[in-house]
């Protein structure tokens, strides 16, 4: 069981604006849904969203979900939050890019905190200009933060290694984890989806100014 792995975590992104409205996509998903596995929804055999947070339950939710639906191709991050356990969040992203799961930003989609990680995982990363990100330093169990630590310190090189995992090169891994933790914990940096893109690599990443939100579902604005 994944989850008695990861049920402690070293570190966290916590999530960002967990109290935020829910927005016409998320409401839009909620309504369509074939399946709900934990923070997933299913939309149909090659689309889920995520539209909450994850935590150390998530790795075996999403075991779940791709035995019941093994035609998953795409992720779309509606309402995205962070992550209450960051070890199981890279296991989860780890799983994502071992199944070649894309994913997306859609537009009004919002990835915030330890999600940003998790979407760094798509084997292909779609963004929209009208998505939003937010990122922030993480904390460990002791209060301790990113500016607690020595350079090489373990604790950096497990997120520096996984951004290299996931296709940055050395200097772009820094460098991203430096603008990440450029605010604390308790803050938040925010981002449109276009900056974001700047920071992706542009062989693996492509962003459009008006993308059409997600062919297999119509995020029509709906009352709430």
């Amino acid at each position: 069981m994944l989850a008695a792995v990861f049920a402690a975590p070293a570190t966290a992104r916590d999530e960002v604006g967990a109290a935020r409205y829910v927005s016409a996509q998320h409401a839009a998903v909620e309504r369509a849904a074939l399946a709900a596995f934990g923070p997933f929804r299913v939309i149909d055999d090659r689309t889920v969203a995520i539209v909450d947070v994850t935590d150390e339950r998530s790795p075996d939710q999403f075991v779940a979900l791709l035995a019941r639906y093994p035609g998953i191709a795409t992720l779309d991050f509606v309402e995205a939050p962070g992550t209450h356990d960051d070890r199981a969040n890279f296991a989860l992203a780890r799983m994502v890019r071992a199944h070649g799961i894309a994913t997306r930003a859609p537009a009004g989609g919002s990835v915030r905190s330890g999600a940003v990680e998790l979407f760094l995982a798509g084997v292909s990363r779609t963004i929209d200009a009208g998505s939003e990100f937010a990122v922030h330093g993480w904390l460990d169990e002791r209060g301790r933060g990113a500016q607690d630590f020595p350079e090489e310190a373990l604790e950096h090189r497990r997120y520096l290694d996984f951004y290299m995992e996931m296709g940055m090169g050395a200097a772009e891994a820094r460098a991203f984890y430096t603008m990440t933790n450029s605010v604390p914990f308790e803050g938040a940096l925010w981002l449109t989806g276009r900056e974001m893109q700047g920071w992706m690599d542009g062989r693996e990443t492509a962003v459009s100014p008006s993308l059409a939100p997600v062919p297999s579902l119509a995020y029509a604005s709906l009352p709430l």
